[in-house]
């Protein structure tokens, strides 16, 4: 009888510490993710994509983009990035049911910070910051993590970190997404913590 509930209680100690998600991209059918507006490639750990670029035209100059659905409030969201020299801009964001709340972007002349306040008809995006020292090496991967905890997101890339403060962060998301567009774009170790 002891047996059985040490197993018990240690099931749900471990089951307490996985995480929301994660992907390890070594399959290119997955239930977790929505893998979209492009051919992407899923193969050592992995997901890599090229535009295209009637495609992107098609989507209203968007481009290739990995979904997520999911319901959290506050998370640990980690994951790496390796742009090509040809890549101009690559995006995360997390979305509420009504739309963006918060987002990076990363571009070649830095990274903006931007919050999505829900007043307003048109829900247009405010700088939270613009980090003109975070640039995104071609052909290297760079570990982006966003700690977003209630009002706050606790951004760090690479070496940089920095907390930035809105009151449209704290609302329930439903889901994430990283996406980016022009060249070639890989993303690995996704991983959503509580």
């Amino acid at each position: 009888m002891k047996t059985i509930l040490f197993l018990i209680l240690t099931s749900a100690v471990f089951a307490a510490d996985a995480p929301l998600l994660k992907d390890d991209f070594y399959v290119s059918d997955s239930a977790i993710r929505r893998a979209a507006r492009g051919e992407w490639k899923f193969a050592e750990g992995s997901a890599t994509c090229t535009q295209d670029d009637a495609l992107f035209k098609k989507n209203k100059d968007h481009g290739p983009i990995l979904f997520y659905d999911l319901n959290y409030t506050d998370a640990l969201i980690q994951f790496a990035v390796k742009p090509d020299e040809a890549n101009k801009m690559i995006v995360f964001t997390a979305n509420g049911a009504d739309g963006h709340v918060f987002r990076l972007v990363f571009t070649p002349t830095g990274m903006g910070v931007r919050a999505f306040p829900p007043e307003g008809e048109d829900h247009k995006s405010i700088s939270l910051g613009n980090e003109k020292e975070v640039v995104l090496k071609a052909g290297a991967w760079t570990k982006v993590s966003v700690d977003l905890r209630g009002t706050k997101a606790k951004v760090k890339v690479g070496d940089f970190a920095k907390t930035y403060e809105h009151a449209s962060i704290a609302p329930a998301k439903v889901n994430l997404s990283v996406g980016f567009s022009y060249g070639t774009v890989s993303v690995t170790e996704l991983v959503v913590d509580k």
